[in-house]
């Protein structure tokens, strides 16, 4: 489901047909085709969001979208064999589904989207492009990839078609035919929706200096507010996920400065307040952004940091929530993966997080996958194939506490105990803030292995 900030996070911050104008620009200008890592060829794929398209782009325009669909909807009733329009409705539909967490938008766009479909079958890439988005939003990545695909055989010069395409391939485990879509994007229009999903290769693989800096780019060429409130979240989340609170939580306020109400950066600045120490502030601001939009992955971030300050009642108020979200996400055709393999290692039973995992990792074969399969698994005793999977999220080379800390678990859990100690120290030293329930945990698993050495 489209809760997961890194699933192909560098999503645009406003998707509109607009957006599918050529623009042609110069060739390889940040580099990506010539630094790709290595791949090993162990199958499946090797952790945002994206994050999400993170996936999950900011929700800022909320109301202009709104009007925007209603315009479309009276125009239809004009002109109800008008395929362009039914495109561009289809394709606002996924993103309203995405800025309301409101997935009953998703069988709307598809509706829509086959209207245009059958006005005009041959050569109608944008019915196409927005069939590819909507299948990456409901996480089907391989109808995703054949839609873009189909999209881009009619249009290869058009760059919003390359991030539908990168977003596919990055969530199928195809990292440098990812790269590559990534680069022609950057070439065809380097604008925020490119610079962005650029930045985010770098972070995969590792490099922070290289992602924020290209972060910063797409901040210096943001056009609106919503754009600069996208971009400011982002440099919020790498600093976060760095260690650095406080760079964190002024990227976070100078984006509610642009977008006071946002959701996504009230979260990141509700993180940061929290490794800040500012707990109270921290709940107010998940609470206001579940408030405004009841994004899963901030639901499960408010009733962890709850439960980590003893306020069991109203964690398990939010850990409720989530389960009713994740149905209304099943309801409407989004294929579950990360979240509830997660959250039901950490909050559920054993055995759904396996069941979870074992279908998320055959639909999605991306390293944050490949992470929470091997949780699964370590939570139902099958530790050396956890840990597997676990370093097939390592692969990359990304730079992700969370990854290490699952990872020194399962090492220490199969006897382990120096690479289990190097894995909990990388954990703590990349980000000592990672997570309110499982830093303890971290803290107390290094401290018993070292006692033991």
């Amino acid at each position: 489901m489209p809760s997961t900030i890194r699933e192909a996070r560098r999503a645009l911050p406003a998707f509109c047909v607009i957006a599918l104008a050529l623009a042609m620009f110069g060739w390889g200008i940040l580099g990506l085709s010539t630094a790709w890592p290595r791949v090993p060829e162990t199958g499946g794929a090797t952790r945002n969001a994206v994050h999400p398209l993170n996936g999950i782009p900011l929700a800022g325009d909320r109301g202009t979208l709104m009007t925007g669909i209603e315009s479309l909807q009276e125009h239809l009733r004009e002109q109800p064999s008008d395929s362009v329009g039914w495109a561009t409705l289809g394709m606002d539909y996924v993103q309203q589904a995405k800025a309301s967490t409101d997935p009953s938008y998703y069988p709307k766009a598809e509706g829509a989207l086959h209207r245009s479909l059958d006005i005009t079958a041959q050569d109608n890439f944008v019915a196409m492009a927005g069939m590819g988005a909507l299948a990456n939003a409901r996480h089907d990545f391989t109808q995703g990839l054949t839609w873009a695909r189909k999209a881009e055989a009619v249009d290869p010069a058009n760059s919003t078609i390359q991030g539908i395409l990168a977003d596919a391939l990055t969530q199928l485990g195809r990292y440098p035919e990812a790269f590559q879509a990534t680069q022609r994007m950057v070439d065809l229009e380097p604008a925020t929706p490119s610079l962005a999903r650029a930045s985010y290769t770098w972070e995969l693989r590792g490099d922070q200096a290289e992602a924020t800096a290209d972060m910063r780019r797409a901040l210096a060429d943001a056009p609106s507010a919503s754009d600069r409130a996208f971009t400011h979240y982002y440099l919020s989340e790498l600093a976060f996920d760095a260690g650095d609170p406080g760079t964190a939580l002024a990227e976070s306020q100078a984006g509610l400065r642009d977008r006071g109400d946002d959701p996504a950066l009230l979260e990141a600045r509700a993180k940061a307040e929290s490794a800040l120490g500012d707990t109270t502030s921290a709940l107010a601001d998940y609470t206001r952004a579940v408030g405004i939009v009841p994004q899963p992955q901030y639901i499960v971030e408010l009733g962890e940091l709850q439960q980590s300050l003893g306020h069991t009642r109203q964690s398990q108020q939010a850990y409720d929530l989530f389960r009713a979200e994740e149905q209304l996400f099943t309801a409407n055709g989004v294929a579950l993966d990360t979240d509830p393999t997660l959250f039901n290692a950490d909050h559920g039973t054993a055995a759904d997080a396996l069941r979870y995992g074992s279908a998320g990792i055959r639909i999605r074969p991306f390293i944050e996958m490949d992470d929470a399969y091997a949780w699964a698994l370590h939570r139902n005793g099958r530790d050396a194939e956890a840990l597997t999977f676990a370093r097939k999220a390592a692969a990359l080379g990304t730079r992700n506490a969370l990854f290490a800390f699952h990872r020194g678990m399962i090492e220490s859990a199969l006897g382990l105990t120096h690479a289990a100690r190097a894995d909990l120290a990388d954990a703590l030293r990349t980000n000592p803030w990672f997570s309110p329930l499982q830093v303890p945990v971290a803290r107390a698993e290094l401290s018993r292995l070292e006692v033991k050495a």
